[in-house]
């Protein structure tokens, strides 16, 4: 990596890292405080390594230290500290030790635990998603409002909002009780996955994929398997997921950007070390008696890593359908099973279990129903597809619409 890559690297790898355990430090009321450190931290790296200093021989160590003297001299300036706090020390004002730690350890506890007060019920899901991008993914807030298809001014306000309501409510930052684990593991999972889904099918920068934001969310899952507190099946039936879905990365697109379908792509480019850990974190999933959305979900795409187009693979995708439908119910799940019914038994029936959705404002009703029909009803499969094309969102979108229609 060259010298004009390393900063933008180490800002996205490192940011989060400094920001999570300085605010676990300061506090709410100190959030921005402890972001503004960070920013100058990489702001003082780029001035001093491309100003002849050059670069550090151990380049983490030096922005950790350079922003442990930010915060102590912030600390040292800071009123509130000198008038209130530092009485109660055991004396001497310029010899105070301040407890800065960013030992590896302190930093995973501290973006840990970050996860659960950003991820706290009392904020919306879209503030949680946009704070973890924030705090937990280093995004910047152009980036985040393009994850999320709307203005800077917006998404400022939107996480100032978040941070009022985190201080006003006093949430701390730490885990929560071991009895309130699994309770409040339940938004923090839901970030993820919907982390996940916003970059495994993009509609905010009109791309199929943006694996940064898919990454990130295998990141904080695989965090989340690594502690033993919130190591637990839910969360392992999530990575797995996200796996089985990551290792088919490759054959989504073309040359040309533009999304494959799942029964057109080569199978040759599935990554099967990620199918693999797949499978591991799946059978890690398979104790305690409480079933998730996520070990369904991880089931179903499971099968859809397999190299077969065999009855019994489509029997098990649809049985694992309509039992993700009696957990939770959503229209996508709905139509995506109609899809694996066409597989299992017949089109014909599959037309009538999906029509019966009328899901008339989604482009994906419309695309799947044009599926169904093509080797039924050529007219009615074009009707369909010309009214997928009118309701799709992005260009990858239509420009799939417009191949079936052309083959038609």
């Amino acid at each position: 990596m060259d010298d004009q890559q390393l900063i933008p690297h180490l800002f996205r790898t490192e940011y989060r890292k400094i920001v999570s355990v300085l605010c676990k430090y300061f506090g709410w009321e100190g959030i921005e405080t402890a972001e503004d450190i960070a920013s100058e931290t990489f702001l003082t790296a780029a001035q001093t390594w491309g100003l002849g200093g050059g670069i550090p021989p151990n380049p983490t160590a030096w922005l950790y230290s350079v922003a442990k003297n930010k915060a102590k001299s912030h600390l040292q300036r800071n009123h509130l500290y000198k008038t209130k706090i530092e009485p109660a020390l055991t004396g001497t004002k310029n010899t105070v030790e301040y407890p800065i730690d960013l030992s590896p350890q302190n930093i995973i506890d501290s973006q840990l635990q970050m996860m659960f007060a950003i991820c706290h019920p009392s904020i919306s899901t879209e503030a949680q998603i946009g704070l973890s991008l924030r705090i937990l993914c280093g995004f910047g807030i152009e980036e985040i409002a393009n994850a999320f298809l709307t203005g800077k001014d917006t998404i400022n306000k939107r996480l100032f909002r978040a941070k009022e309501i985190l201080r006003q409510g006093k949430i701390s930052i730490e885990f929560p009780p071991a009895a309130e684990i699994e309770q409040r593991l339940s938004p923090v999972l839901t970030t993820i996955y919907l982390l996940f889904n916003e970059g495994y099918y993009s509609v905010s920068q009109n791309k199929v994929l943006r694996k940064e934001l898919c990454l990130e969310a295998m990141r904080l899952c695989t965090m989340l398997v690594e502690n033993e507190t919130t190591n637990m099946p839910q969360v392992n039936a999530l990575l797995s997921l996200m796996c089985f879905h990551a290792s088919r990365f490759e054959a989504r697109l073309d040359r040309d950007g533009s999304i494959v379908l799942y029964q057109q792509q080569d199978t040759s480019l599935w990554n099967a070390e990620l199918i693999s850990k797949g499978g591991y974190f799946l059978r890690r999933a398979a104790t305690g008696d409480k079933l998730s959305k996520y070990h369904l979900e991880a089931g179903i795409a499971w099968w859809n890593t397999q190299h077969t187009d065999s009855k019994e693979k489509w029997e098990n995708i649809l049985q694992y359908y309509n039992r993700l439908l009696q957990i939770e119910y959503s229209p996508i799940a709905a139509l995506n099973r109609t899809y694996a019914l066409s597989k299992a038994n017949s089109k014909e029936e599959a037309i009538i279990e999906a029509e019966k959705l009328e899901l008339t404002g989604n482009h994906f009703y419309f695309a799947l129903l044009g599926e169904l029909y093509k080797d039924i009803h050529r007219q009615k499969a074009i009707e369909n597809f010309q009214q997928a094309l009118r309701l799709a969102r992005t260009q990858t979108d239509k420009q799939a619409i417009q191949k079936q229609l052309d083959r038609l």
